[in-house]
């Protein structure tokens, strides 16, 4: 039986959860771990406040417990609970916001990020400073804008290729989703912005995927 990743988006709106779902349907492929993406289902309608952040930690701990995989995907781009979580599983666990971060630098010597909302922008600079990568950061702006609203596939379209137009302007050549509720604009954003643009759940689930396959027992030799 394949190895389940599971992706947990710890707020509670449908809309997102499908749409971190439809970004990593490419993902799926024959002898690859499978990403099984959920909810929880009693978090915040979106991670905003402070209050939020911490406050999904211990049920996120509890769904980790309850839920065995090979690896875990907690899907939001504020890596809210990523430690706690990492204190209750041996798995490896991933946060979008860093691993969007090394896919970035991976591509560009500077990054750019649309955040949520103006209290996402210390949760997502506190990261950075863990990182090391502030030096690296040359536009963070948020777009505050409802999560009904920006998981609708037309509503923030000009708002995001607007944003992701000013952080080039500011001197970005990658340009990072600062929230999972925009996973679905990707690519229209890209074409716009004419810089490489970062997904944060499939840099996450691609290096989860990393973790699990490199983490199988190595083939036995063929005996000649």
């Amino acid at each position: 039986m394949a190895e389940r990743i599971l992706v947990v988006n710890p707020n509670s709106s449908a809309a997102c959860t499908r749409g971190i779902a439809t970004a990593l349907s490419g993902f799926a492929a024959p002898g690859m771990p499978v990403l099984e993406v959920t909810d929880l289902r009693d978090g915040p309608p979106a991670i905003v406040t402070w209050r939020d952040w911490f406050g999904v930690a211990e049920p996120l701990c509890q769904l980790v417990q309850r839920e065995a995989a090979a690896a875990y995907v907690i899907a939001c781009v504020s890596d809210p609970g990523v430690d706690a979580v990492r204190t209750v599983t041996k798995a490896p666990v991933f946060g979008p916001l860093r691993s969007a971060i090394a896919a970035a630098l991976a591509r560009a010597d500077r990054f750019g990020i649309i955040a949520f909302a103006d209290p996402s922008i210390a949760r997502q600079r506190r990261a950075m400073a863990a990182m090391g990568v502030e030096a690296r950061l040359a536009g963070h702006i948020p777009l505050n804008l409802p999560m009904d609203v920006l998981t609708d596939p037309v509503a923030p379209r000009a708002a995001l290729i607007a944003a992701a137009k000013r952080i080039v302007e500011q001197g970005a050549e990658a340009v990072i989703l600062g929230c999972a509720g925009m996973a679905g604009h990707r690519a229209a954003v890209e074409a716009a912005c004419g810089v490489p643009v970062i997904e944060p759940c499939q840099a996450a689930a691609a290096l989860a995927i990393q973790a699990v396959v490199a983490g199988r027992p190595a083939l036995a030799l063929a005996a000649e």
